[in-house]
């Protein structure tokens, strides 16, 4: 590969960048490498984010609960939802997903979340190398930079151009990120837990109150259970694309329970436990007073150069993503070029840093809404709707001679369905506002978010597109379900 040239997305050895489905003898993943990869992700250094954020609305035993309540919920059916499907087949989740939004579905989806969710994660990433570097400095050399200040946006900026300069060479394998950098995060984790315990009693732990409730304890938990479920489902966009590579269903699925669940709640309940010790909610204002300047120094350090190799991963996924829907258009644009334009609107958010990271509660808001109707959709659509059943050459044939094209590369129910689970998420919880309906406090609003859309695509599809005779469901529906083997869980030839 020339230095600065596009990668291509259309072959690998192991068919990690082809559209095509991944062959049983090119799948490159069992049991154990494959939980490391899970653990890898789900250790990455929001998690001390996501439970510093819990902390906010819960005490110790509240946020213990809501978190595992939480992520088991949320884990489970996004790995049911992407993974089994994309293993089973060894197809690409976003081609997969053809077979319920249509190829132009897709292509919409792809081109408003990516460039979206890319900006927000990336922004606060960015935000918070920006603001352990501020910390070591102030540690260090004894400053009082603000968390807010030029120098936080000035590293900020910096992290995003590094990350642009390393992504701008072309593509590289970043596996290496996951040998490294995942078992220093774990070791990391396991000594920052030892030393929050040695300095603070268990009792005093429990005792500690949460750093800004709103008041009323059952609508706290339901924030923080609400918050749980909706870091689960952000996992979506991207399980399927990791589990095509794994060699049977149920190596997609179980590492997902001790890497993305198990891994993510730990993770996750040091960073409550901290911020609830520490009194404040942002892990690289805790660490230094936790650990000491020393191991503290050391900690920010490295928080920093893992949130420069995250940017890097999550924007290479989502650049593919967007090349794929993109076709010709995109592929015309020179890869160094293509790639700062996908870093252009994470480094305009980074000029407001209070802003956007200490309102990180309300992005993890916004990606519940968003993530669990299409959870809930892409589920249902296989699942019930298809019985399991995809047919692999209809999701590569063009619009008019695929079953899967719908209207015009478009499928209305699963659109309307989405469309009716985000609207039941706004209703009861506001992203914008943080506002909810006195019957979020018993119901919070992914999952009803979730069952809204399940519902709505089920009903719609049986009235309006199985009569119609799109989408091949009549197929699907009349066709024998295939026998499973036992012992590896794929269909039997």
């Amino acid at each position: 590969m020339v230095k600065g040239s596009r990668p291509d997305v259309t072959s690998s050895t192991a068919g990690e960048f082809t559209e095509l489905p991944v062959l049983p003898h090119e799948r490159i993943w069992g049991f154990r490498q494959f939980t490391a990869v899970n653990v890898g992700l789900a250790i990455a250094t929001w998690a001390f984010l996501i439970g510093g954020t819990v902390a906010l609305f819960a005490g110790v035993t509240t946020a213990i609960a809501a978190t595992v309540i939480g992520n088991l919920v949320g884990v489970v059916l996004v790995a049911i939802g992407t993974c089994l499907p994309s293993a089973k087949y060894g197809v690409e989740q976003y081609t997969a997903l053809r077979s319920v939004l249509g190829t132009n579905g897709v292509r919409t989806l792809i081109a408003i979340l990516m460039p979206l969710s890319a900006a927000g994660w990336n922004a606060i990433l960015a935000i918070m190398f920006g603001r352990a570097v501020t910390n070591v400095l102030n540690a260090v050399f004894g400053t009082s930079f603000d968390p807010n200040g030029p120098v936080v946006i000035g590293m900020s900026l910096l992290a995003l151009f590094v990350s642009w300069v390393t992504l701008a060479r072309g593509p590289v394998s970043l596996e290496w990120i996951n040998k490294i950098v995942a078992p220093v995060l774990v070791v990391m984790t396991l000594v920052m837990l030892g030393v929050l315990l040695a300095n603070h009693s268990w009792a005093e732990l429990t005792a500690a109150e949460p750093l800004e409730p709103i008041g009323d304890p059952r609508l706290d938990f339901a924030i923080a259970l609400e918050l749980s479920f909706a870091v689960a489902f952000a996992w979506w966009p991207i399980t399927g694309n990791l589990a095509r590579l794994t060699r049977t269903q149920r190596v997609a699925f179980w590492p997902n329970l001790i890497g993305l669940f198990l891994a993510s709640v730990v993770a996750g309940l040091v960073g409550t436990f901290a911020a609830l010790a520490i009194g404040d909610a942002d892990p690289t204002a805790w660490m230094v007073p936790l650990g000491g300047v020393a191991l503290g120094v050391l900690a920010l350090l490295f928080v920093a150069f893992a949130n420069v190799t995250s940017i890097v991963a999550q924007t290479y996924s989502g650049g593919l993503g967007l090349i794929r829907a993109g076709g010709s258009v995109l592929r015309r644009i020179p890869w160094p070029a293509f790639t700062a334009l996908l870093y252009l609107p994470g480094a305009v958010l980074v000029l407001f840093p209070g802003v956007i990271y200490d309102n990180f509660f309300k992005f993890a808001a916004w990606t519940g809404l968003a993530m669990a109707p299409l959870t809930a959709v892409y589920l249902t659509d296989y699942f019930l709707l298809r019985r399991g059943r995809l047919h692999l050459r209809e999701l590569y044939l063009p619009d008019g001679e695929s079953r899967y094209s719908f209207w015009w590369g478009f499928n209305p129910a699963a659109l309307l369905a989405i469309a009716a689970g985000c609207v039941t998420y706004a209703l009861l919880l506001d992203p914008w506002t943080f506002e909810s309906a006195p019957l979020f406090t018993y119901t919070t609003a992914s999952l009803p978010a979730f069952v809204v859309t399940a519902l709505a695509h089920v009903v719609l599809t049986v009235a309006m597109i199985r009569p119609a005779g799109k989408g091949g469901y009549r197929e699907d529906v009349r066709a024998p379900v295939a026998p499973v083997s036992a012992d590896v869980g794929e269909p039997v030839a």
